[in-house]
């Protein structure tokens, strides 16, 4: 078992072992999801028609073109959205069954976007993609993953090591839409909460620079004791307040 790679402490980029894709097959609930995909996207037709508004993904600096790649969050890192899980309450009773599952959003990405290479927060989880539109395949709409590409298909999943550099695109006319979902790797189950506050507390300090105007370059030449410790800082309070929201928000 590796060791756990957190994106925020090695900016250098991943030199794991990992491989770029993992087999669903591999997985046992892969199949009750790839066989319910019309189900999920029957939901995800109820959410566009209501004209629900996706959000922009927050680091706009990932997109060739601006706001071009929106998502709708049901769970962040073990936050649940309540409200927005209540639009697709299948979607969200499917994913439920998956042991380790701790985010899973809606994604879009806009005719002729490109999302630009970047490695995602840790080597922990496994990063799946259910495509539910997917124009095009090769070359004009994909994934890649440490220099391999691969094509979604509508109904089947795509799995990858989100640590690796990872780009995707869409070249096509048509907008392109999957349901992302992230799931704790079994050797590492044990450590799920820890995790995902580590991982919450780097978003919110990327957030929180965006808001100020401060780069990632600026915030790496502060000391390095009080790097630590506003990370640490975050990293707590995160474990301590994510299960008091969910409580709050699902009995309010």
């Amino acid at each position: 078992m590796s060791a756990i790679w957190y994106s925020f402490f090695e900016r250098n980029g991943f030199k794991g072992s990992e491989p770029p894709y993992y087999d669903a097959t591999q997985f046992d609930w892969a199949a009750n999801i790839e066989h319910n995909w019309q189900t999920i996207r029957a939901e995800l037709d109820a959410i566009v028609q209501q004209n629900t508004q996706l959000m922009p993904y927050f680091d706009k600096n990932l997109v060739t073109q601006a706001k071009s790649w929106k998502t709708f969050p049901l769970m962040a890192w073990g936050i649940t959205m309540q409200d927005n899980c209540n639009k697709c309450p299948q979607t969200i009773s499917l994913l439920r069954q998956i042991p380790g599952m701790v985010s899973a959003s809606f994604n879009l990405l806009e005719a002729h976007s490109r999302i630009k290479p970047h490695n995602g927060d840790t080597n922990a989880i496994a990063r799946c993609h259910l495509g539910l539109y997917v124009p095009e395949g090769l070359p004009h709409c994909g994934f890649r993953v440490r220099g391999e590409d691969k094509a979604w298909q509508d109904g089947k999943l795509l799995l990858f090591c989100d640590a690796h550099e990872h780009t995707a695109w869409n070249d096509t006319n048509q907008n392109r839409y999957i349901l992302l979902f992230d799931v704790i790797l079994p050797p590492y189950r044990s450590q799920q909460r820890k995790i995902c506050a580590s991982v919450l507390a780097s978003l919110f300090l990327q957030s929180w620079a965006g808001r100020l105007g401060i780069s990632v370059a600026q915030f790496d030449r502060l000391p390095h004791f009080l790097q630590t410790f506003v990370y640490h800082t975050a990293r707590t309070a995160a474990l301590v307040l994510t299960p008091l929201r969910n409580f709050l928000y699902r009995y309010r």
